[in-house]
C-alpha cells in the first residue's frame, strides 16, 4: 500500500512539474522571452495548486473519503478533453496593454483543467492513506517526500534529458501517456481505500479535543512560512535569468532547491537538522551579502551564494512548517494554508511588486522577512521582561550608524592616505559591511525581531549608498523589466539601461547631431557594413528588431525606409520627440515602429521586402531564443531580398551565440561573416560581436575583402535550434562563471 500511494504521488508531482517548464517554453516566444513570463506562469501554477488543494479539502470534509474517491474517479476523465497540451490556434498577445491577463487566460484554456485535477493529488492521496488501516496511517506526512521527490527529479531531468532529446510536441505526447498511467494508479489507490476504510465522517465523528483545534495564529504563521520561500524563489529566479536567459534550465534550479527543502524537512529522518539550519542562517545570509557587495565576481560564485541563501532561508521556514504540522485530522487544511502562502508569494512578486516598486525591492524584502521568521534555538537567551520593541529598533539604528561611521572614517583617512584599504579594491566594502554584519550575528541573531531589523538596517544603508551618485534621470518598471536612464558623473553622456545591460548612450553635446556610440560606433562592425553599402542606391528598406536608444538609425539615408519592431512600448516613449535620446529625431530616414514581438510582427511584412534585417536583441539581458531557430531563419529569408543581408548583434556576457547562428547558417545553406570588435573604452566605443548572413558570398560586397571579417563557422557538437528544441546549457561561457 505504501509503494502504491508513493508511486502515485511521485507520478502526479512529476506531471505537475513537467508541464510547468514545458508550457513555459511554449509561451516564451510569444512574449519576447522576458523573465516575467516565468513569474507569471508561477502565479498561475500556484493558483492552480491552491484550487486543487481547496477542492481536496472541501470535498473530503463534506463528502468523506469514500464518496470523494468516487467523485474524483469521474473527475479524472475531464482532462482527456484538453490533451495533448498545446497553444490553441489564433492566440496572439496584445501589443497595447499588459499581457499578464492574456497569459493567465491562455494557460487557463490550455492547461487549467489538467493541472487542477492533478494538483489535488498531494493532500488528497495522503488523506486517503491516513484513512486506511495501515500502521503508518497516523502520520502520512512522509508521503509528501515522494511527491516532492517526483517534482524535483523531473525538474532536474528536464534540462538534462527531456529538453535536449524531446521536441515540445513529443513532450506533450509523453505527458499525455503519463497521465493515462496516473489515472490507473489513482483508481488503484481509490480501490484500496474503499476496501480498507470506513467513511471519514464515521471515523472522525468524535468531537474535536480543544487542544487539537487550529488557532488563527497557527494559520497565519503557516501562511507566512510558505509565503517567504515562494517569494524568495521567484526573486532569485528573476535575478539569475535576467543576466542569462529566461529558459527552463534557469527556472528549474531555484525551483528544484525549493522542492528539495520540502523533501528534507518532511523526511522521517531529515539529513539536515532544523536546529542546524537556524544556527547557520545568520552566517549564510550576511556572509553571502558581504561577499556579493564587496567583490561581486565571479558571477557563477555569486549565483551560488544567492542560491545558498535562498536554500537556507527556505529550509528554516519549511522546517518550521514541518515541526508545527497538525494531526491527520487537519492534514488537508494544513496543506491548504501552505498553498495559500505560496500563491500569495507568487502574486506578490509577479503582480503586486512590479506595480508598486520601481526597483526589485521584493527580493531583499523577502530575505528580511525570512530573518524575522527565524526562530530562536533552545539554548539562546530569552527576551528580558523589561525589553520592548524600541530596544530592538535602537539596536537596528546602532547597526545603521555603524555602517555610516565606518564608511565616513575610511573616506576621511583616505584624504591623507589614498592607499588605505584600497588594495585589493574590494576590501573597503568588505570592512564597511562586514564589521556591522559580525555585530548582527553575535549580538542580534538570537532574537527574531532584532535580527530582522538588523539585517534590514544593513541592506537599507547599502541600497542608499549604492544608488548615490548614479544620477538617475528616470526609473521605470514594466512586464519586460526595469529601464534606467542615467547621466554619467561628468554629465556629458546620457545612457539607457535595461535591467543590468547598457542599451545605448548619447553624448549630450551632440544631441543635435546623429553620431552613433557604444556598440554601434562607425568604426565597429555595423558601421563597416553600412559604409560598404552607402553608395548602393538599391538598398532602400531596413527592418530592425529592437529599438534601444535608436542610435543605429543614424546609418540610414533620406531615401530609405526604416521599420523598427519593438515589444516594449516604454522603450519607444523614451525616444519619441527627443525626450531623452534624439537619434530618431535627427536621423536621416523616415522611421516607423511596429509594436509587438519582432518575429511575429515581421510575418506581416511583404515577401522579399527588406534589404537589411538587423536583429539587436541578444545582449546580456534575457535572450529571446525563438529569434535563433531554424523556423526564424526561414521567416527572415522570406522577408529578405535575394541579395539582402541579415545582421545579428550577438554580444553577450555569458552565452556563446556565434556557434548557434553558425549552425543555422549551415543548415539553411547560407554564408556568414563574423567579427568580434574589441572596442575602445577610453573613447566610449563598446566592444561588440556581429554576424552577417547572406544567401551567397557575393552579397557581402566589399566586406568579403575586409580582413576584420572572418568566415562564420558552426559547431557540430551543438544541435541546430528549432522552435521546439534549444539547449542554453551547451553555449554557456563557463570561463566567465
Amino acid at each position: 500500500m505504501v509503494y502504491l500511494f508513493s508511486v502515485t504521488l511521485f507520478l502526479s508531482a512529476a506531471l505537475l512539474f513537467w508541464v510547468q517548464p514545458m508550457f513555459g517554453k511554449m509561451i516564451l516566444p510569444l512574449l519576447g522571452s522576458t523573465p516575467s513570463v516565468w513569474n507569471t506562469c508561477m502565479v498561475f501554477f500556484q493558483a492552480g495548486l491552491l484550487l486543487g488543494y481547496v477542492y481536496a479539502h472541501a470535498s473530503i470534509t463534506y463528502l468523506g473519503v469514500r464518496k470523494q474517491a468516487i467523485l474524483h474517479g469521474l473527475l479524472l476523465l475531464l482532462p482527456l478533453f484538453f490533451l495533448p497540451i498545446t497553444i490553441p490556434h489564433g492566440w496572439t498577445p496584445p501589443t497595447d496593454k499588459n499581457p499578464i491577463p492574456w497569459m493567465l487566460m491562455l494557460m487557463s484554456v490550455s492547461i487549467g483543467i489538467p493541472f487542477f485535477v492533478v494538483s489535488a493529488s498531494a493532500p488528497m492521496l495522503q488523506k486517503w492513506f491516513s484513512s486506511t488501516k495501515h500502521e503508518s496511517a497516523k502520520d502520512p506526512y512522509f508521503l509528501y517526500v515522494a511527491s516532492n521527490l517526483g517534482s524535483m527529479l523531473v525538474l532536474i531531468g528536464y534540462p538534462v534529458l527531456i529538453e535536449p532529446n524531446l521536441r515540445l510536441l513529443e513532450q506533450s505526447k509523453f505527458w499525455q501517456y503519463s497521465y493515462f498511467a496516473y489515472i490507473a494508479l489513482t483508481i488503484a489507490c481509490a480501490y484500496v481505500l474503499l476496501k480498507s476504510s470506513a467513511d471519514l465522517k464515521e471515523t472522525e465523528a468524535i468531537k474535536e479535543d480543544s487542544k487539537d483545534k487550529l488557532t488563527r495564529d497557527q494559520r497565519i504563521r503557516w501562511i507566512l512560512l510558505s509565503f517567504v520561500p515562494s517569494s524568495l524563489m521567484l526573486g532569485v529566479t528573476t535575478y539569475i535569468s535576467t543576466d542569462v536567459s529566461p529558459v527552463p534550465l534557469i527556472w528549474i534550479i531555484p525551483l528544484t532547491l525549493y522542492l528539495l527543502t520540502f523533501i528534507i524537512v518532511f523526511s522521517k529522518n531529515p539529513p539536515l537538522e532544523h536546529e542546524l539550519m537556524i544556527r547557520i542562517m545568520p552566517f549564510v545570509v550576511l556572509g553571502s551579502f558581504v561577499y556579493i557587495v564587496a567583490k561581486g565576481h565571479p558571477i557563477g560564485f555569486v549565483f551560488f551564494l544567492h542560491l545558498l541563501s535562498f536554500f537556507v532561508c527556505a529550509m528554516v521556514c519549511h522546517g518550521e512548517l514541518a515541526r508545527t504540522r497538525p494531526s491527520t485530522k487537519h492534514l488537508t487544511e494544513f496543506y491548504l494554508w501552505i498553498s495559500v502562502g505560496g500563491c500569495l508569494g507568487g502574486i506578490f512578486n509577479a503582480l503586486i511588486a512590479p506595480a508598486i516598486f520601481k526597483e526589485v525591492i521584493e527580493y531583499p524584502l523577502a530575505i528580511v522577512l525570512a530573518c524575522f521568521l527565524k526562530p530562536a534555538v533552545p539554548d539562546e537567551g530569552k527576551k528580558k521582561e523589561n525589553e520592548t520593541i524600541m530596544d530592538d529598533v535602537r539596536w537596528a539604528l546602532i547597526v545603521a550608524v555603524l555602517v555610516v561611521v565606518i564608511k565616513y572614517l575610511i573616506t576621511d583617512i583616505r584624504k591623507s592616505d589614498p592607499k588605505f584599504l584600497a588594495d585589493p579594491w574590494w576590501v573597503t566594502n568588505a570592512v564597511i559591511y562586514g564589521v556591522p554584519s559580525v555585530v548582527v550575528i553575535l549580538k542580534l541573531a538570537s532574537r527574531q525581531i532584532r535580527f530582522g531589523l538588523g539585517v534590514a538596517a544593513i541592506i537599507l544603508v547599502y541600497t542608499y549608498y549604492s544608488t548615490l551618485g548614479q544620477n538617475l534621470i528616470l526609473v521605470e518598471r514594466n512586464f519586460f523589466g526595469i529601464h534606467r536612464i542615467s547621466m554619467d558623473s561628468s554629465k556629458k553622456v546620457i545612457s539607457l539601461y535595461h535591467n543590468t545591460t547598457l542599451h545605448g548612450s548619447q553624448v549630450v553635446a551632440e544631441k543635435n547631431s546623429c553620431i552613433p556610440t557604444t556598440y554601434y560606433h562607425k568604426e565597429g562592425p555595423i558601421g563597416q557594413m553600412f559604409e560598404a553599402f552607402k553608395d548602393d542606391e538599391q538598398k532602400m528598406k531596413v527592418g530592425a528588431l529592437g529599438v534601444g536608444t535608436g542610435s543605429i538609425s543614424c546609418y540610414g539615408r533620406e531615401d530609405q525606409d526604416w521599420v523598427f519592431y519593438e515589444i516594449d512600448q516604454d522603450i519607444v516613449k523614451m525616444n519619441n520627440k527627443g525626450k531623452f535620446f534624439t537619434y530618431f529625431t535627427n536621423s536621416p530616414p523616415e522611421t516607423y515602429v511596429v509594436y509587438g514581438d519582432g518575429r511575429l510582427k515581421m510575418k506581416d511584412a511583404p515577401r522579399h521586402y527588406y534589404d537589411f534585417i538587423i536583429l539587436d536583441a541578444f545582449s546580456s539581458d534575457a535572450i529571446p531564443v525563438h529569434l535563433l531557430t531554424r523556423e526564424a531563419i526561414k521567416m527572415y529569408l522570406s522577408k529578405l531580398k535575394r541579395d539582402g543581408i541579415i545582421a545579428f548583434h550577438t554580444s553577450n556576457r555569458y552565452l556563446k551565440l556565434a556557434p548557434v547562428v553558425g549552425n543555422l547558417v549551415e543548415d539553411a545553406h547560407l554564408t556568414g561573416l563574423y567579427q568580434h570588435d574589441r572596442g575602445d573604452s577610453c573613447t566610449g566605443r563598446m566592444g561588440s560581436e556581429w554576424i552577417l548572413v547572406a544567401r551567397k558570398k557575393e552579397d557581402f560586397g566589399k566586406l568579403t575583402a575586409d580582413r576584420r571579417w572572418q568566415l562564420l563557422q558552426g559547431d557540430p557538437s551543438i544541435n541546430v535550434w528549432t522552435d521546439d528544441y534549444s539547449n542554453i546549457f551547451s553555449i554557456f561561457d563557463w570561463g566567465k562563471f
